[in-house]
């Protein structure tokens, strides 16, 4: 569980961790524009960061959400869905665009002389090329990159920090004299810059936690990510806030800073602030294009294309103003999305609780039924088909979903050389079951199958066979046992 918690962890941060935030120019206008105070706005933004990560991932997970309306339809009423919805699709495309944006002015900055649009160009062909693969590669490709900024950006500010003249009170002066921000006062700054992360992330982040059926793991990286946010942000904003009068007036403020400790490091930072933007820049269009295709998945790609061109042609107002213009609007929209989310969530926190639990057990009772190492029951088999039934989840998709998750697992265990999922994987094909009504007079005469079943039962839990364990005759009413998690087939656990 720690390590896919880390993996979800880090394709969060991922999309939290984009253009704005790397290049530095969101931390200036932000919270180094309020001197002193913006260091406290940093702890309210993590804070509020982790709360709605963690609610956000787990109402994903909860639903099996492949797209944000997934959740919203079932959290929110009629006209807030809608509202919410309509404002996440202008998120994900205003950032989109800001991000061809920040890929140009990221190379022109570096590379004197360069044109702006050949940054942009190159971005819109790689974010191209990365729409043709699916939701887990995508989460992956994410996820890759993260770790690298995070890397640099902890080494470079705390070498700043380390290196530099630490005098609060002049770096207040100049930095509320000198920084432009573009909200009135610290604290509604620290709401709308955590606003306008969670609309850019809202969506993608409901896609990543709606890909995976473990909710303590979702939720753990939500805690995570919430963390390394606070960690970055903070050793970030402390850095350009010491060392604001060097990097002032820059579209990438780290960038700045890193040139002027190491020129070849300059270089390393480019290609490291031109990944983080090209994660924001996937993650916006993939997600909007996933929603806007719902209800016809064949046009993904074409209104994936058609967004990303129509993005790039929007994208030469210029960086930095884009940031300071846009995102502000976004943010006071996030702000509603916190709301919501996060009272959706401490609202329905029993029932995400018992499902979580749910799930986990299913895997347990899969588990045992696959792994030829271990014993399946008639009773294992009952459990688990009350499990099935009693998830919010659709049954088909339950039984689809928790037998992938084992068959993954089963395969990667070197211990089972010879295991192949062909051989055990389950049709999820799903039958209701009904009782066949018996005429009165009949049922005198009816044949009994009790004793055979008292007969062979002991056999089967003896020698510890999966599934041969005769099946009773009077099973649970209304609870269908006979849905095929996969196992080795067995005619007598099929009988009606």
């Amino acid at each position: 569980m720690i390590k896919r918690a880390l993996g979800i962890s880090m394709a969060f941060v991922g999309v939290l961790v984009g253009a704005g935030f790397a290049s530095g120019q969101e931390a200036m206008q932000y919270f180094v524009s309020f001197g002193e105070m913006g260091l406290w706005g940093v702890i309210v933004a993590a804070a509020l960061t982790t709360i709605t990560g963690i609610a956000v991932l787990q109402l994903g997970s909860y639903f099996q959400a492949n797209e944000h309306t997934a959740v919203y339809d079932r959290v929110s009423g009629p006209i807030t869905s809608k509202i919410l919805d309509i404002g996440t699709l202008v998120t994900l495309f205003s950032i989109g665009f800001v991000m061809f944006a920040g890929a140009g002015s990221n190379l022109a900055q570096q590379f004197n002389g360069l044109p702006i649009f050949v940054g942009a160009l190159i971005m819109l062909v790689l974010v191209l090329a990365t729409g043709l693969l699916n939701v887990d590669k995508v989460t992956a490709v994410i996820g890759a990159i993260t770790p690298v900024i995070i890397i640099l950006i902890v080494g470079v500010t705390s070498y700043t920090l380390l290196t530099s003249d630490l005098n609060i009170a002049a770096a207040h002066e100049y930095a509320v004299n000198n920084v432009a921000g573009p909200l009135p006062n610290w604290w509604l700054s620290a709401m709308n810059y955590t606003g306008l992360n969670i609309m850019c992330a809202v969506s993608m982040a409901i896609v990543i936690g709606g890909n995976i059926l473990d909710n303590r793991a979702v939720g753990m990286g939500g805690i995570l990510g919430g963390l390394t946010t606070l960690l970055l942000l903070a050793l970030l904003v402390s850095s350009l806030f010491f060392i604001a009068p060097e990097v002032n007036g820059t579209d990438l403020p780290v960038l700045a800073l890193i040139n002027g400790i190491n020129p070849a490091l300059g270089y390393v930072m480019t290609f490291a602030i031109f990944g983080m933007i090209f994660n924001t820049a996937v993650g916006m269009f993939y997600a909007m294009a996933k929603r806007l295709t719902r209800d016809k998945p064949s046009r993904f790609y074409s209104v994936y294309v058609i967004a990303c061109l129509f993005g790039f042609a929007l994208s030469f107002v210029g960086f930095q103003s884009l940031v300071a213009n846009v995102y502000p609007i976004l943010g006071y929209i996030g702000i509603l999305m916190i709301v919501v989310m996060s009272f959706a969530w401490l609202k329905n926190r029993n029932k995400v609780k018992t499902e979580t639990d749910r799930r986990l057990r299913a895997r347990q009772l899969v588990a045992r039924k696959l792994d030829p190492r271990k014993r399946f029951t008639k009773k294992n088999e009952r459990e688990l088909a009350k499990l099935a039934t009693e998830s919010n989840m659709d049954t088909p998709e339950f039984v689809e979903v928790v037998s992938d998750e084992v068959l993954d697992e089963l395969e990667s265990d070197a211990a089972l050389e010879d295991f192949d999922r062909e051989d055990l994987a389950p049709s999820v094909t799903y039958v209701q079951h009904t009782k066949p009504e018996v005429p009165e007079e009949e049922v005198a005469t009816a044949p009994s199958t009790s004793a055979a079943a008292t007969a062979t039962a002991p056999a089967a839990s003896e020698t510890g066979t999966k599934a041969a364990a005769a099946p009773t005759t009077t099973p649970d009413a209304g609870l269908d046992t006979d849905l095929d998690f996969g196992g080795p087939e067995d005619t007598a656990a099929k009988q009606s």
